[in-house]
């Protein structure tokens, strides 16, 4: 799991940090190992929050951003990341879609 804690408004979010995970490769694993119940109460904690998430991520250029709030960035990404899956699939995995250990990502 990630280690660190997130900026003092997001601290709520703390429990979901093992979904803070700085790659595509990592973040795509970890939606596929999970279980569906897993990965909507991450949806449901995330969604909301996102309108403050957001612009406080705004604040920071990309190469700046401190230790704290990129794990909030991560826990973004991974919101990305699972979205499909709740709203369109209902399952981890793509609905009748190709095996995902052949998709290899080319960068992280």
């Amino acid at each position: 799991m990630p280690e660190g804690q997130l900026p003092a408004p997001f601290q709520d979010l703390a429990p979901y940090l093992a979904w803070a995970l700085p790659t595509e490769r990592e973040r795509s694993a970890k939606r596929q190992t999970s279980p569906m119940a897993e990965i909507t109460a991450f949806y449901q904690a995330m969604l909301p929050r996102m309108e403050t998430i957001l612009p406080y991520l705004a604040r920071y250029a990309l190469e700046q951003v401190p230790a704290d709030a990129r794990l909030l960035f991560h826990l973004a990404l991974a919101l990305a990341e699972v979205a499909p899956a709740v709203e369109n699939f209902g399952q981890p995995s793509v609905v009748a879609g190709y095996d995902v250990a052949r998709f290899i990502a080319a960068h992280d």
